[in-house]
């Protein structure tokens, strides 16, 4: 039987009533009541100060803030509904990451993903890969990977100078980053039962505030037993612990914090922190399981609302203040597009009216690919899971002790790092220059591990994953649309590898992968790609058929100078060209920093949150 991470972690899925109950239910004296106030009237046209479009990481976030204020009346509109109920487990437990996030059409599931799959990728043979993108409440941050790290000083302090506002420093965004998280520090009796291994983390207390919330953030209680042969292996390799990646840097290795409530050891996303935190103390609207088609401009180019559809019912929700745009990386360009702000060749080839010809939406998109290399081990791995006696010993350390491992995310070691001289040394002069326009404590490798296979295997043994993300990548993809209805999935390409530095980087990428193997100890065969694959050529085809996106599409509606032909907003979250419209999710970067985005994320909704508060 041929089994992959995929396979295990469909095999340990919980039963879903191990759960608390999801958004619009309180618990009072042990009765479950509906709390149907927080949702908005569908079908019914209403108007409110703030309407938030996409209630993902960022739109429930800035909703959550605005609404902060009992003054202030916000609406959210959202296509999915609740993860919790539409995905049940798999969305929860952390072993279940990177279920339904698999790079075949065949990962597609519906009620919380748009389905979104690339044009045919020229660089890579061709192929089409789906590409997940959360449609939830929550977003992708009731999708994603869980892991939470922060970009780099040198990364932030680019982008202030790209943008010409030096609040954009990392010294002054880290309030913003501090005020959405809630840190738990490691359970060290957790983390420590059963081993041997040495479980404890360094990490940076100063990174967090007591007063921070409400989303959390923790360290898993189970250490995969293969993750301190990673520890080992990049201490001989030369990477340097670091005390976590939440201080402004990331070079050398640490252990991944994640987005996990540390009580139930369950995902923590905007929804179930941000937004349960709205319901209980603010009179916010949500418009869930609702599509918006268009956004609404006045004759003086004001965005005054967004028309929408439930159930194929039309109606209009209507801004007396501001529309903020949070539909991500993807849908915040077709809907600029589609309501008419975007480039103008794009825009008169659909008949749509132009409000703002502004050449940048949907342009240089930014991303970070990975491909994976996998060994057999004699390490007990995740692998087990698709064992039925093993699954069900951790089940029951799970829910009895929320440890064990269906309490861990793929992977716990990370490491980052600039190339070795030694493979640095086979990289051209083109390809240094450009990777020389990259500061310097912005690392060009993630070294990510996995304690299974990302690939189907043939044999019930155990493997561990060895795998990179490319950081420095020169390649720009593109989002346009073909249709002006926003039920049509936009058009992405993301042109990975189209450069020459990015194929030399990730040839050169590929062969520390196997120095990080070959020092483990534990990696006792290659079994993809095998040994046969040594030579450039036969390396980069092999790329070419594994590469598969980490799903941190950004900067397609990047943030500039008005000078700056790729800019679609300010350092304010405005779009030129028009009144009263502010976009703020990972389109709105104006670079991508190295690290996860999620952090990135949630501390643009609380700088664009506090922006509008002080009347900017």
């Amino acid at each position: 039987m041929k089994s992959s991470l995929f396979f295990l972690l469909a095999s340990s899925a919980l039963p879903y009533a191990v759960f608390s109950a999801p958004f619009g239910y309180n618990q009072v004296n042990g009765v479950t009541q509906l709390i149907g106030s927080s949702f908005g009237v569908l079908g019914r046209d209403a108007t409110f100060d703030y309407v938030v479009v996409g209630g993902g990481t960022a739109g429930l976030t800035v909703a959550e803030r605005l609404a902060e204020d009992p003054a202030i009346s916000v609406a959210v509109i959202e296509a999915g509904s609740f993860y919790e109920i539409d995905n049940g487990n798999y969305s929860q437990i952390p072993v279940d990451d990177a279920f339904y996030a698999g790079s075949s059409s065949s990962q597609i599931q519906p009620l919380i993903d748009w389905g979104i799959v690339t044009e045919p990728q020229s660089p890579l043979g061709g192929r089409e890969i789906f590409y997940a993108q959360g449609k939830c409440l929550g977003g992708s941050s009731g999708r994603n990977y869980l892991d939470y790290t922060r970009g780099t000083n040198g990364s932030y302090q680019q982008w202030a100078d790209a943008v010409g506002d030096q609040s954009f420093t990392f010294s002054n965004l880290l309030p913003y980053f501090k005020k959405s998280i809630h840190f738990t520090p490691p359970d060290t009796a957790k983390r420590s039962a059963g081993t041997a291994a040495d479980t404890t983390v360094s990490y940076d207390p100063s990174a967090f505030s007591p007063s921070g919330g409400p989303l959390q953030l923790s360290y898993v209680n189970y250490f995969q037993p293969f993750s301190q042969y990673i520890e080992r292996a990049f201490t001989a390799l030369g990477l340097r612990e670091i005390p976590g990646f939440n201080s402004g840097q990331l070079i050398g290795w640490s252990e991944f914090t994640v987005t996990r409530d540390p009580k139930a050891a369950t995902r923590s996303s905007s929804e179930s922190s941000f937004l349960q935190q709205a319901i209980n103390t603010s009179t916010i609207q949500v418009y869930h399981q609702t599509m918006a088609k268009r956004i609404l401009f006045s004759a003086n180019k004001t965005a005054i609302g967004v028309t929408v559809n439930t159930a194929n019912v039309p109606y209009t929700l209507s801004a007396r203040k501001e529309v903020i745009l949070a539909a991500g990386a993807f849908r915040s360009p077709q809907m600029l597009m589609v309501s008419g702000v975007g480039p103008e060749a794009t825009l008169n080839s659909l008949n749509i009216p132009v409000v703002s010809n502004l050449q940048g939406v949907g342009q240089n998109m930014w991303d970070q690919p990975w491909f994976p290399l996998t060994y057999r081990t004699n390490v007990t791995t995740l692998q087990q899971l698709s064992n039925p006696a093993y699954l069900a010993q951790a089940t029951e350390e799970y829910l009895t002790n929320q440890t064990g491992p269906l309490d861990s995310p793929a992977g716990n070691i990370v490491g980052w790092e600039k190339l070795p001289t030694s493979l640095r040394s086979q990289l051209d002069n083109s390809t240094l220059s450009d990777l020389a326009q990259f500061p310097a404590d912005w690392p060009e490798v993630e070294l990510l591990t996995v304690g299974a296979s990302t690939i189907p295997v043939n044999d019930t043994g155990d493997y561990i994953t060895i795998s990179t993300g490319l950081l420095t990548i020169t390649s720009r993809g593109n989002v346009t649309i073909n249709s002006t209805d926003t039920n049509d999935n936009p058009i992405v390409s993301p042109n990975w590898l189209q450069t020459k530095t990015d194929q030399q980087l990730a040839i050169q990428a590929f062969k520390r992968l196997r120095q990080v193997a070959a020092a483990t100890g534990i990696a006792e065969q290659e079994y993809s790609p095998g040994p046969a694959v040594q030579t450039d050529v036969q390396i980069l085809e092999f790329i070419q058929n594994a590469l598969s996106p980490l799903h941190h599409a950004s900067v397609t509606c990047a943030m500039g100078q008005s000078s700056d032909p790729n800019a679609v907003i300010d350092s304010n979250f405005k779009v030129f060209g028009v009144q009263g419209l502010r976009v703020v999710d990972a389109s709105a970067f104006a670079l991508l920093p190295p690290g996860n985005p999620q952090s990135t994320v949630y501390m643009l909704a609380e700088k664009l949150a506090d922006d509008i508060k002080h009347g900017k």
